[in-house]
């Protein structure tokens, strides 16, 4: 079984922080990625998240990005990009909702509009594996305010 480290998931992070598309210095970032476990107490079963200790592959993470607006004037149409570590895949179930890049972030679209090319060139219709950037727009971030934005992926 592999098993990655709390390391190798900060250096995934690290080499693939969230980034604003834009200059605006007043709105800060700040990345996190939790480990989703299935919990079973009392009869039922909830999601909980947690600091990921050791991940192995086929165990789901919630990535997320804080976004805060440290200054005077709003921060109008805000792009936030995060680069998918090469670790993990998109979750199908995040994948559908997103604005996804699978060239290297070149290109946006949703996953569904999206083509690659397979081995022997022919295009075909891109996968959540292909995913590697995701990119949200904030219409409007107020002197002060913040939010988040986040998708679930899965360790290959």
């Amino acid at each position: 079984m592999i098993r990655l480290s709390t390391a190798f998931m900060a250096l995934a992070l690290a080499v693939s922080p969230a980034m604003a598309q834009q200059q605006t210095p007043s709105v800060a970032l700040e990345g996190d990625v939790k480990l989703e476990k299935s919990v079973t107490a009392n009869g039922g079963t909830k999601i909980v998240l947690e600091d990921p200790q050791v991940v192995v592959p086929g165990d789901r993470l919630l990535f997320s990005t804080k976004y805060a607006n440290k200054g005077s004037k709003p921060a109008d149409n805000f792009v936030v990009t995060n680069p998918v570590p090469k670790a993990v895949r998109v979750a199908d179930d995040s994948a559908a909702s997103l604005q996804v890049s699978v060239d290297g972030g070149k290109a946006y679209g949703s996953l569904a509009t999206l083509t690659v090319k397979d081995a022997s060139g022919a295009a075909r219709p891109a996968l959540a594996d292909d995913i590697t950037h995701i990119r949200w727009t904030v219409p409007v971030i107020a002197p002060g305010g913040s939010g988040t934005v986040e998708y679930h992926a899965i360790v290959r």
